[in-house]
């Protein structure tokens, strides 16, 4: 069972687990109390020294809640200040201003000055209800809010950014703290989600995951992946071990000027543990990616045979990096994507894919948003509106997992809860690193776990492995070859908890 903290749900789940509990006998009022009042409470834990607070409030019980929390704050001793760009629209919200009008809080109109004399705005304006375009005051107010305004709070999702995509379509509040409620919101660990939520607390309101299933819903969308999750998807490493039980993956890439990519995989799926790793490449690139680690094996790919023969000796197969789109390419690609084999698709795999487009057994896709649009027929900035979706839509038409990556990574799978990285480092935005996840996932495949529990676990690794390896520097700098100490540390730490914990 996945604690509440690492649940993600859609807008839609969410609300169906609120309904379910107001059918259940909790009032609506009642829930927006506790929501107020547990933002005031972690309001006054990050700005201990604060005195003067700024609440905008919208119409909706977003709003709502930023009224009980005006209210209490003003009743603790606080300056208090509310800007409320739109009537209540809801009775519990029309309740809670009533509330707070009668503690002395009356509504003013926005204004620089306010936003200029206050320690603390909170975001109460739109919540999880924004949709599309803002409209004005909106874009206005919130532009002013991330320009002139100190500390930012935001209740429940900062305003501007979906809920459910993680798109922002003309501008969101740049919160340092988000207090969202009930469960986490897929739009705010993917695409622009975690630019604008600052550090994410949840309040689950008590609500127990348990509705899920009364309400018919068997899953929630998603799981933000742990380090628990991933020890118990690994493999275990016995004893008596030999390189024969690890597997055996092949690698292949290195077209003519390009023998390095295939190397960074190679090196990386050695370091997470699979027994044998082989580089088919280019004839002109076997000196070169030979010359570069002698624990890698490197065979020369002169005909469609002879990498049928590499391919029956091995347990998974990583193709694309750096392997080009020549006719050399062309003809390895088309005898991988049609051979019955685990299979993860990396680099110009996925742009030769895109150019046909077919459904491809046994596959891991591993696109970035770029090579997504590529796949999907869209532009890069439809998918970063739309990840989930984009994701779900490509593990379901052509393979049978889809990794987005980006800033909260995507693992889909039909019929499967979406896998969620909020892990990683900014450094990471390097050439290499997408060779390094495709080295790790396969070499997962090769040694028995499934493309699903591969992904995932493959994603969470090299992420953590990259921010341990940025904690010796800034946000930029990074070399793909500076995790390979890091992947080693934590597969070999994962094992060796594993086996103390009997898994």
């Amino acid at each position: 069972m996945y604690q509440a903290d690492n649940i993600i749900c859609s807008v839609d789940e969410v609300q169906m687990l609120e309904c379910a509990q107001i059918s259940a006998g909790r009032s609506a009022q009642a829930m927006m109390e506790d929501a107020g009042c547990a933002a005031f409470q972690l309001l006054r834990q990050r700005w201990p020294h604060a005195d003067r607070i700024l609440v905008y409030c919208g119409g909706g019980n977003n709003g709502g809640d930023g009224y009980v929390l005006a209210r209490l704050a003003s009743v603790s001793g606080f300056t208090v200040n509310v800007v409320a760009l739109s009537p209540p629209s809801t009775p519990e919200a029309q309740e809670a201003l009533e509330r707070a009008q009668a503690v002395g809080i009356s509504p003013k109109r926005h204004s620089r000055r306010l936003l200029e004399d206050t320690d603390v705005v909170v975001d109460a304006l739109l919540g999880i209800g924004v949709q599309g375009t803002l409209r004005e005051p909106y874009a206005l107010v919130i532009s002013e809010i991330n320009e002139f305004g100190p500390g930012r709070l935001a209740i429940d999702v900062p305003s501007g950014l979906s809920a459910d995509s993680g798109a922002v379509e003309t501008d969101a509040v740049n919160a340092d703290l988000t207090i969202t409620f009930i469960r986490h919101k897929r739009g705010m660990v993917t695409g622009f989600g975690p630019n604008h939520c600052g550090r994410v607390v949840l309040e689950d309101l008590n609500v127990a995951q348990g509705v899920l299933g009364g309400e018919g819903l068997s899953t929630p969308w998603g799981y933000r992946m742990s380090r628990n999750w991933v020890e118990g998807a690994l493999p275990r490493r016995p004893a008596s071990a030999h390189k024969g039980i690890a597997g055996a993956l092949l690698v292949i890439g290195g077209g003519i000027g390009m023998a390095g990519a295939p190397v960074l995989a190679g090196r990386a799926a050695l370091r997470s543990g699979v027994g044998r790793v082989t580089i088919a490449c280019h004839p002109d690139s076997q000196t070169a990616a030979a010359a570069r680690s002698p624990e890698l094996m490197v065979a020369a790919l002169r005909t469609p045979g002879e990498l049928k023969d590499l391919l029956a000796r091995s347990n998974a197969v990583v193709i694309g990096p750096g392997l080009g789109q020549d006719t050399w390419a062309q003809e390895v690609y088309l005898t991988v994507r049609d051979y019955d084999i685990p299979k993860v698709f990396d680099a110009d795999a996925l742009n030769l894919l895109a150019a046909g487009p077919v459904g491809v057994s046994r596959a891991v896709l591993t696109p970035h948003p770029g090579e997504a649009g590529r796949l999907g027929q869209m532009d890069a900035g439809k998918v970063q509106r739309n990840r989930p979706a984009v994701a779900e839509m490509l593990a379901a038409q052509l393979a049978d997992v889809c990794v987005l990556k980006g800033a909260g990574t995507l693992v889909a799978q039909a019929q499967k809860p979406t896998l969620v990285c909020d892990r990683g480092h900014p450094g990471m935005a390097t050439a290499g690193m997408g060779d390094v996840l495709s080295g790790v996932i396969g070499a997962l495949i090769a040694q028995g776990l499934s493309g699903y529990e591969a992904a995932g676990a493959g994603v969470w690794i090299h992420a953590v492995a990259g921010e341990r390896a940025g904690k010796r520097g800034g946000r930029i700098g990074l070399l793909a070859t500076d995790l390979e100490p890091h992947l080693l540390e934590l597969r070999t730490a994962m094992d060796s908890a594993g086996m103390r914990n009997g898994r």
